[in-house]
């Protein structure tokens, strides 16, 4: 009965630490990625389904010296304006990790793509892992977020009664 339940509590636990895990997209699908789009809406309508957290990462898979992925202000996203980039990446793919909550925006800065509605804005939520703001790049893995501090600590709670449970019982 022991070794039943310990192997519950541990799987339950697994289950908990396992929806804490980021999350890693592939910008517009692995059918599209990060091209100039048939459609000026295909990257919006990408995103519209994803809940994008905090830990999380996006690839723009392209080809290198066809395109470009740059993170701008909303008005350079909105006006499709590439000449001042917070962060410019042009040699494909690239990754992004989404380090801090609000709204990012990217866009292609060869002639005519963002126009032609190679653009993503998507919105962060809190998530599992927070790092320094900014740069698409592999750094050094950032100290948990609250979020996964609060289930780090239930799981530790919930096996720290279930095993009282089994010395009593």
């Amino acid at each position: 009965m022991r070794n039943l339940i310990v192997f519950v509590v541990l799987g339950a636990v697994s289950l908990l630490l396992r929806n804490s895990e980021a999350a890693t997209y592939e910008v517009g699908g692995s059918g599209t990625g990060w091209t100039r789009p048939s459609s000026s809406s295909v990257y919006s309508d990408w995103a519209s389904d994803k809940t994008f957290a905090i830990g999380d990462t996006l690839t723009f898979t392209f080809t290198t010296g066809a395109h470009d992925v740059a993170t701008v202000s909303k008005s350079n996203y909105d006006n499709c304006n590439g000449a001042s980039p917070n962060n410019l990446v042009s040699a494909g793919p690239a990754s992004v990790l989404l380090n801090t909550t609000g709204d990012y925006y990217f866009i292609c800065t060869i002639a005519g793509h963002c126009s032609a509605g190679q653009k993503l804005a998507i919105t962060v939520a809190a998530g599992s892992t927070p790092s320094p703001p900014g740069t698409p790049s592999s750094p050094p893995p950032p100290p948990p977020s609250a979020a996964s501090s609060l289930v780090a600590t239930f799981a530790l709670v919930f096996m720290s009664i279930a095993i009282s449970f089994m010395y009593f019982f």
